[in-house]
């Protein structure tokens, strides 16, 4: 090929490549409302009340990102997925994003063919059984009937778990978290497994709480986070950036409570001032408004304020912050700088 007519492919690359990473901002605000994928119902992650409306830690995520990019948190349609059908919703266009447990991993970024967006839950799987059981380990599940969710890391890393402690288990196969707590307090399994976090959110859902023990054992590494298709670049720095503002606005101190009053006005902190477009042109660079950051963080609060709020300690759900604390308290939490 010819340097020209090489140029003059790459152009045209370029132009599509361009055109199809456009595609779904443009789809969002042509059609009024964000698609996002969920749980089929996790308390405190994604899940609807007795009305039907959707609320959690992973809702929040998809509801900052409908505030960005259309100025309305309430503008999102929420399309519950399981571990199986959530990759095929996402890479089909049923859904403009997907923001439900899901472990960012090698295949599925390379091989499945998504980005990433970001990490809004450092996690590892556990296990939990009834305290009548007698178990304080997993170690000790040797020859045990485990639930387990198809599709999913959890079911790769139990057989590596049990191999290498050179253990045997009868696995159960479920597909949603309901299916797996229906299961596991029936007695149809021993040992229920999946993220820690999942465990506790379930866990909170029973009646009796104490009855069942999560075991000490966190025997992987799930980074959580939210993710777009590849390709999609533009739509994938929106959602990329939705999330690091809410992180960046719990370490500057932006909260819900007085976000209006430091949009009002300059702050000192021109990083701050930049984060809620009070200075600077980054709204203009995402293809949105300067209050685009602003909206996204009032819409349920800063990173903090959604743990706290959905998922914390002081919820049924009873979770540390632990990795997930702002680096400068010692947590992996950190969000580029806004610059």
């Amino acid at each position: 090929m010819n340097k020209t007519v090489f140029l003059g492919a790459l152009t045209v690359a370029g132009l599509s490549a361009g055109a199809a990473a456009a595609a779904t901002l443009d789809d969002v605000k042509a059609r009024g409302s964000l698609n996002c994928g969920v749980t089929t119902g996790l308390v405190g992650f994604a899940a609807p009340d007795a009305n039907g409306e959707w609320d959690g830690f992973d809702v929040g995520v998809c509801r900052a990102v409908a505030a960005a990019v259309l100025g309305d948190p309430t503008a999102v349609e929420f399309v519950p997925t399981t571990g199986k059908t959530r990759f095929t919703a996402l890479a089909s266009g049923e859904i403009d994003m997907l923001a439900r447990n899901t472990t960012w991993t090698f295949s599925r970024d390379v091989d499945l063919k998504f980005e990433f967006t970001g990490i809004n839950y450092y996690d590892g799987q556990g296990f939990m059984v009834p305290k009548d059981l007698g178990v304080s380990s997993a170690k000790e599940l040797d020859g045990a009937t485990v639930c387990i969710q198809t599709g999913t890391t959890t079911e790769l890393n139990l057989a590596d778990f049990f191999r290498s402690n050179n253990m045997s288990y009868e696995p159960v196969p479920i597909e949603t978290n309901a299916e797996a707590q229906q299961n596991y307090l029936a007695g149809a399994c021993d040992v229920y497994t999946t993220d820690a976090s999942g465990l506790a959110a379930t866990r909170a859902a029973f009646e009796d709480p104490s009855a069942h023990v999560i075991l000490p054992e966190i025997v992987s590494k799930e980074p959580l986070g939210p993710l777009v298709r590849h390709g999609d670049n533009e739509w994938g720095d929106v959602v990329r950036w939705t999330l690091n503002a809410l992180v960046a606005a719990e370490e500057y101190g932006v909260t819900s409570a007085n976000i209006a009053d430091m949009a009002a006005e300059p702050t000192d902190s021109p990083e701050i001032n930049r984060l809620l477009g009070t200075e600077g042109n980054l709204g203009e660079m995402l293809g949105l408004d300067a209050d685009w950051a602003m909206r996204a963080i009032a819409a349920g609060g800063n990173y903090g304020e959604l743990f706290e709020k959905n998922i914390g300690e002081n919820t049924p759900v009873g979770l540390a912050r632990g990795l997930n604390a702002q680096w400068t308290d010692g947590g992996l939490m950190y969000a580029p700088p806004f610059r």
